[in-house]
């Protein structure tokens, strides 16, 4: 057994194996990327990491002889649909196109774990120590070369970790060039329904969605896959050859669950309606992702700030919220909710730094977000063409950028291994970037988690400006 010490607890490695498949329930399959999958070859090294804590009040070999055969076999029936993420990237030498690759005996790797850290805390929405986490966090194994240089790159890794007497987590990392969120979870409601069955299929069968695999219907009206494609040529080896530091490991840094209440989010939506309608144009429709990002946004602005107004030099620069929309039920693509991949559109939403600080902040950033959401609802695809260069030019260093991750549409708690819902859940990966995540609400209906990560330092600031919004909500209201 493997011993790890991190951060004031102990995870002892139990078993490390590979679940893939029935054997020959698959023909080899390949699927080809998308213009949806491509640009996500810039977050290679930045995998995708998803956490599930589920209470379960018995002693570890309880579990490992009760619970873990069941999720094991569930995982390889899931698996036999949900293929992709058994799979690896194959990624040849130019100028052949990368693509994902399906072959008899091929797995995703799965650890199983014990950990002696304290689940209350873990499952808590207090602060702690980012680095709490991340011994429950798999790592994806890293990728093969062949002969003639095609890389083969695993998709994706498992780790269950038990805390003894009290619960266990799953957590999933994975490529994104293999899908999103809503990819995700659809793999994941399947697998926990066919586990919470026992494996009995027959008995479920009809209640479960099965994703969708067809590349060829997504359309592609400006070409962009060739676009994107002779973009990524020109820095793809780059990409490939990158030794850095995978994760960057913030010591000083915590997270915490931010709840806020249906009530709060009704509040804060008639607040910014009413204000809006004195300077803006037209209908406007000022939804609960609109209120939440824009209070989320000034409230991170703000407590970066020494003093209550921006320097003067600081005034004009800009800063950067960036967030993605599920695009399948978009009328130009008509894609299945199935629709298994990347289906995503990118909005960035640009203000000065003086905006954001400025009286009525959350207000200007609410009418920004709501234009944006409009703009993508007219034309998913405005200058997609230039998306791939916006990155590059938004992830130099320096640039003031903010990152939504995650969705409440994700429902996210309705995740059932037959162990009730999750105590807990929530993306892992915002502690490595300027990144916040949303997600439906554990226990409040309607209402919104919004994941943060910060420095220590600037945690309780950002909390005193938030509630200071949210009281001139109250208010004002």
């Amino acid at each position: 057994m493997a011993h790890h010490e991190l951060n004031h607890h102990a995870v002892t490695i139990i078993e490390r194996c590979q679940v893939s498949p029935p054997p020959a329930s698959l023909p080899v399959t390949t699927l080809p990327l998308t213009f949806f999958d491509i640009p996500w070859f810039y977050c290679y090294h930045h995998p995708v990491q998803r956490i599930f804590f589920y209470e379960f009040p018995y002693p570890t070999h309880h579990f490992l002889k009760t619970a873990l055969p069941n999720l094991k076999h569930s995982l390889s029936l899931t698996l036999q649909h949900f293929f992709p993420f058994a799979s690896n990237l194959i990624v040849p030498p130019h100028p052949h196109v990368p693509y994902i690759r399906y072959q008899d005996g091929d797995s995703l790797f799965f650890t199983v774990a014990e950990s002696t850290a304290d689940f209350t805390l873990l499952v808590s929405d207090s602060p702690q120590d980012v680095r709490d986490w991340h011994p429950l966090v798999p790592t994806l194994p890293s990728p093969l070369t062949t002969e003639d240089g095609t890389r083969v790159v695993p998709l994706m890794a498992i780790q269950v970790t038990v805390l003894p007497n009290s619960g266990f987590s799953i957590c999933l990392a994975f490529n994104h060039l293999a899908g999103d969120g809503k990819s995700l979870h659809l793999f994941m409601k399947y697998w926990a329904s066919v586990c919470k069955a026992r494996g009995d299929l027959a008995s479920i069968e009809g209640s479960l969605s099965l994703p969708s695999h067809e590349r060829d219907i997504v359309k592609d009206p400006k070409g962009l896959e060739l676009i994107y494609l002779r973009e990524l040529q020109h820095s793809l080896s780059e990409i490939m050859e990158f030794a850095g530091l995978v994760r960057d490991v913030y010591t000083n840094k915590v997270r915490t669950t931010l709840v806020l209440s249906r009530e709060h989010v009704e509040k804060l939506k008639k607040w910014v309606s009413l204000k809006l309608t004195s300077y803006a144009s037209g209908t406007l429709h000022i939804s609960t992702f609109v209120v939440t990002c824009s209070l989320i946004w000034v409230s991170m602005i703000k407590s970066e700030q020494s003093k209550g107004n921006c320097v003067a030099k600081d005034c004009d620069e800009l800063c950067y919220l960036v967030f993605l929309a599920d695009c399948r039920d978009f009328p130009e693509f008509s894609l299945p909710s199935t629709y298994f991949g990347n289906c995503l559109a990118s909005c960035i939403v640009a203000m000065k730094r003086s905006e954001l600080v400025g009286e009525h902040g959350v207000v200007e950033v609410a009418n920004a977000i709501e234009r944006k959401v409009r703009d993508l609802k007219s034309d998913a695809l405005r200058n997609a063409e230039n998306l791939m260069s916006d990155y590059r030019e938004l992830w130099k260093p320096g640039k003031s950028k903010l990152v939504i991750a995650g969705s409440p549409k994700l429902a996210v708690y309705e995740t059932d291994f037959g162990w009730g819902k999750p105590k807990k859940s929530e993306v892992v990966h915002i502690d490595s970037a300027r990144r916040v995540s949303l997600s439906d609400c554990r226990d409040k209906e309607g209402g919104i988690e919004v994941g943060v990560a910060l420095y220590r330092i600037r945690i309780n600031n950002f909390f005193k400006i938030l509630q200071e919004q949210l009281d001139n909500v109250v208010v004002s209201g």
